[in-house]
């Protein structure tokens, strides 16, 4: 055995020192022998240098199965088999061979391979060779249901980082990484490395700890596959086949209606089909079906089609079509409204509608569908799926016939649909976890779980991300702390938190699965542990919260033109729905933090309005918040096209109706968001440098408008979802902020009323020094001695108060929050959102899961 491992070390040693791949004169080749049903390849390297990497592909005769290999791994497709080595004979040094460790198999039947290909080229090295990889190239292999990739370095430099992106077949899933980790989202699946395996040297591979992980189907292939944004096997990107057969069933005077068959895929999966009228582009659709529109009649057009890929490669065209339009003076007679017009089904996104047929003189060419009165897409048939709709929204929809003509007929009665919210019969409970709570809070994602309010939660909002002062877009891979002073108008420019995000190297003792980070991974940080605890409960959302009080200040600028939205947009899904992460510390790289994110939470405080010190404030920005969401949406749902996720897009508002009417058209955002969070606290407080409310005491977060509230504006949680319900909001958008701290006054007086709306001289002293007048509700029990709780029933508030000249808190607790969730689920709203999750040992989160169920 100690002489088989010495061997075995001599070979590695090989594969380290092996940095020239063989040219196409002294290639590889392979010998087949065969003795009784057991087949063998030996590989040789006639050439001058040491050759690294290597896959053999045969065919066998129809029903012969190839299995039991020796040093290498088998996967069969029908007749094409295909080996692979294992790590100690994939380097071949110059004019040697695989002997004695050799590929053998076992064959159902004693038969000879019908062709026999070695790294693409014939085994006996007759014929061109294929180009040459260059770069980084992964090879795939499985056996039953556990899959393997390679990943190999052909150049001349170290690569430090590295991810396999691939497409498995529909309905296949992936899972298990080891020695790396994997990421699924729909059929797309995203391969990281391990720390020890992110840095490859030239001419080496990962061997012997290349990642594997198991796939639901045995013998699954990858129906595409890309490494660091190439394709895995070196080659250039094969383009898209151009579609076949394009018709014309149905043409009017103003329309052509054309049909193709769906092509054949090059490296990448087809996403959309351009139609071309002429050398112009007449519209992009993802069916293998179109209508042109907006044509003159009694004219020619010539048509053609070219399909697109996942990363924009085009197809050639199609054979072009000429399609005469119709002459309107050859008909005139209107067809007959559609009858019947019902929704067959509905989600939270789409209706699918059917009608009855019209009837025509001559021929009906096909419909209009309407959305609220608009033309929302024009079909063929008596069905049709309107997609691309908004959550818990109610839409009116009519149908009219066009015939060949264009005669229309009347629109059809019209329908009412109201589509699902985001949650079916159940409710949201949104939390929020701090990126800076594994600091002095040491509130880690793992207590997430260890409380138990993980599987308690429905979302998880990250906070926060920053906007690049100079660049406008979303801001990552800095480490960048903000100014002492809250009142420095600079405060958050330029600040983040790689190092907490995806750079910090988490101990067992910090992780959800109990495995510590080594320190070299792609992905480290509280992104590697979200991504774990979403592994733990598949059910649960992740968005990341862009902004917040600190980091707003740029938002005016980025949605100040239709550029700037449009340029900040795609920075913010590039960098966290895509999870593209800048390098950082070793961290980062492409795809890296792919799959963590579900969606976007957009936490401007406050459009339009006065927030932190310094905030840039501009007139239009009332408009421009709602054309900074509409395009948020638009992107997101274009990029639902692509992988076919749906990702949610949320927002922190406004309890003040001041604010709501300078920065939020609420009727209009309805439309693109899918979640509301109503600021439910804060309503009073005082901060760490006296600002505020410094001299009296008052509620934070109260339900309804205490009788004795000397204030002139009234806040309450009431009258904070009151203008969006006047406004039209569906309740179920809307959530109501819950408070997991308190806010606190020292010096109060008593006032025969236990501290309530009494003088005060100033923030009580908080958890932290940098934070006088809050702590978490857990620190706060803890921490602030002889504190009697106070339940006001009338208000329905909690506060507790040591005494005159004492200390005066105001929070939630389990009463609070009994009483609001039976008032919020009277009002028919979506749920509850929490800020913030580390002040709960567990007893709030499941006050608020048992009230709502689940």
């Amino acid at each position: 055995m100690r002489r088989m491992i010495g061997i075995l070390l001599s070979i590695v040693v090989v594969a380290a020192l092996a940095v020239a791949p063989a040219s196409a004169a002294d290639r590889l080749t392979a010998t087949f022998s065969l003795s009784g049903t057991t087949g063998k390849y030996v590989v040789s390297n006639p050439g001058s240098s040491s050759v690294s990497g290597w896959t053999l592909v045969f065919e066998l005769p129809a029903g012969v199965t190839a299995s039991n290999a020796q040093n290498a791994t088998l996967s069969q497709n029908g007749t094409k088999v295909t080996l692979r080595p294992q790590f100690y004979i994939d380097t071949i040094r110059s004019g040697g061979n695989t002997e004695p460790y050799s590929p053998t198999f076992s064959l159902s039947s004693a038969a000879q391979p019908t062709s026999c290909l070695l790294n693409g080229a014939n085994c006996d090295g007759t014929g061109e060779a294929p180009p040459e990889a260059a770069g980084v190239i992964a090879t795939y292999s499985i056996e039953g249901s556990r899959a393997k990739f390679v990943v190999a370095n052909n150049s001349s430099e170290t690569v430090n980082g590295w991810s396999v992106v691939f497409d498995l077949p529909e309905g296949v899933t992936a899972s298990g990484g080891d020695n790396g980790s994997v990421t699924q989202s729909g059929r797309t699946v995203t391969l990281s490395p391990a720390y020890y395996n992110t840095t490859i040297g030239a001419g080496r591979t990962t061997e012997p700890y290349s990642p594997t992980f198991t796939v639901s189907r045995s013998g699954a292939e990858p129906t595409s596959c890309r490494v660091n944004d190439v394709r895995c096997d070196g080659a250039a990107d094969a383009p898209p086949a151009a579609p076949g057969k394009l018709t014309s069933p149905v043409k009017t005077t103003k329309t052509v209606s054309l049909a193709w068959e769906a092509a054949k895929p090059g490296s990448l999966p087809i996403t959309a089909y351009e139609v071309y009228n002429g050398d112009k582009l007449a519209t992009t659709v993802p069916e293998t079906n179109a209508t042109v529109t907006g044509l003159t009649p009694n004219t020619d057009y010539t048509f053609t089609v070219k399909s697109r890929d996942r990363k924009g490669n085009l197809s050639a065209a199609s054979e072009a079509l000429t399609v005469k339009t119709n002459n309107p003076a050859d008909d005139t007679e209107a067809p007959s409204v559609p009858g019947g017009l019902h929704s067959t089904g509905k989600d939270s996104v789409t209706v699918k509608l059917a009608w009855n047929a019209s009837t025509d003189n001559k021929q009906v060419a096909n419909y209009d569908v309407l959305v609220n009165g608009q033309v929302a897409t024009t079909v063929i048939g008596t069905s049709t799926t309107v997609a691309g709709l908004s959550p818990s929204t109610e839409y009116t929809f009519t149908v009219r016939a066009r015939d060949m003509y264009d005669n229309l007929s009347g629109v059809s009665t019209a329908v009412k649909v109201t589509t699902d919210d985001v949650m079916g019969d159940g409710y949201a409970k949104v939390g929020y976890f701090v990126q800076w709570g594994i600091y002095g809070r040491q509130y880690f994602v793992k207590n997430l779980d260890t409380t138990g309010n993980a599987k308690r939660l429905t979302h998880i909002n990250y906070a926060f991300g920053n906007i690049d002062p100079q660049n406008l877009t979303c801001l990552q891979g800095v480490t960048k702390g903000t100014t002492k002073d809250p009142q420095d108008p600079s405060q958050g420019d330029g600040a983040g938190d790689a190092e907490a995000d995806y750079g910090r190297a988490m101990t067992a003792a910090e992780s959800v699965d109990g495995k510590a980070d080594g320190g070299r991974e792609a992905l480290r940080g509280n992104f590697n542990q979200l991504k774990k605890l979403k592994a733990k409960y598949p059910n649960l959302k992740v968005l990341i919260s862009i902004g917040g009080w600190t980091y707003s200040k740029y938002f005016s600028d980025v949605s100040k033109t239709d550029a700037s939205r449009k340029k900040f947009v795609k920075s913010c899904l590039d960098t966290y729905i895509k999870g593209n992460l800048p390098s950082y510390n070793g961290a980062g790289g492409q795809g890296a933090a792919a799959g963590i994110f579900d969606g976007i939470d957009l936490d401007w405080e406050w459009p339009g309005a006065e927030g932190h010190p310094g905030n840039h404030i501009g007139a239009d920005d009332k408009k421009n918040n709602t054309l900074l969401i509409k395009e948020f949406r638009e992107q997101l749902d274009a990029l639902t096209k692509e992988t076919g996720n749906r990702y949610l897009l949320s927002a922190f508002t406004p309890a003040d109706p001041a604010k709501i009417e300078a920065g939020w058209e609420l009727a209009e955002v309805a439309k693109y968001m899918d979640i509301f969070n109503i600021q439910g606290y804060d309503f009073h407080g005082s901060g760490s440098d006296d600002s505020w409310e410094p001299k009296r005491t008052g509620h934070a977060g109260n339900l309804y408008t205490d009788k004795d509230d000397p204030y002139s504006f009234h806040f309450s949680v009431e009258n904070a979802v009151k203008p969006y319900l006047d406004a039209g909001v569906s309740p179920r958008k809307l959530t109501i902020g819950l408070a997991y701290y308190g806010r606190g006054w020292k010096e109060v007086s008593d006032g025969g009323k236990s501290g309530e709306w009494q003088d005060a001289n100033g923030a009580a002293p908080g958890q932290f020094a940098e934070e006088a007048g809050t702590r978490g509700y857990s620190n706060l029990l803890a921490s602030v001695p002889n504190c009697k709780i106070i339940h006001d029933e009338q208000a329905v508030a909690t506060s507790c108060f040591t005494g005159d000249k004492g200390q005066w808190w105001s929070f939630d607790d389990p009463w609070s929050i009994g009483k609001k969730v039976e008032w919020l689920k009277s009002k028919g709203l979506l749920g509850a959102m929490i800020w913030e999750m580390s002040g709960d040992p567990g007893v709030l989160t499941k006050t608020l899961s048992d009230g709502l169920g689940g």
